[in-house]
């Protein structure tokens, strides 16, 4: 079964410069299911099939920070469902994120905020003769004290929904 790993963030990527000084990162792996989609095209492929737990928990999310001033994010299936990867341009939001940077192979996508950034990439590797293997790599930097404590639940929760929301890719 195709199923998400573990891993340690792509040598020589984007995000790999990103990596100095974070106060988290993890990073994910599965084969492509479909490895002519772009990096864009894997995330949101993943995007649009989000579990509706995670939807759940992003609802949860939203209400629960808007208390101490921060946004309200929507919910990580929130992509337009037949808007193609191409026609996004950096600094466009992607459903709960802004685009960074877009590269067929990698993709920046992330969110700054008065208490943290994050910055998450889509990498594809494509070894001539192998499949296709895409690395979700997700890293955090906080700014102060309102970020730390944000990434107290974060930090167990992002274990279980990065994977679970990564699936999509391999299926």
């Amino acid at each position: 079964m195709n199923t998400p790993t573990a891993v340690a963030p792509p040598a020589g990527s984007r995000i790999a410069l990103r990596l100095e000084g974070a106060d988290f990162h993890d990073a994910w792996a599965i084969d492509a299911a479909d490895p002519s989609l772009s990096a864009l095209g894997q995330f949101l492929k993943s995007a649009r099939a989000t579990p509706r737990w995670v939807d759940a928990c992003m609802t949860l999310r939203n209400r629960a920070v808007q208390l101490v001033g921060l946004k309200n994010l929507g919910e990580l299936s929130g992509i337009h469902p037949a808007r193609p990867d191409a026609d996004y341009r950096p600094g466009e939001r992607v459903g709960i994120f802004t685009l960074f940077e877009n590269t067929p192979d990698e993709v920046l996508l992330g969110d700054r905020d008065k208490h943290l950034d994050v910055v998450v990439s889509v990498h594809c590797a494509r070894p001539a003769g192998q499949p296709v293997r895409v690395t979700v790599t997700t890293v955090v930097h906080t700014k102060n004290r309102l970020g730390r404590l944000y990434m107290l639940p974060v930090r167990p929760m992002h274990k279980l929904i990065a994977p679970s929301v990564l699936r999509a890719i391999g299926a």
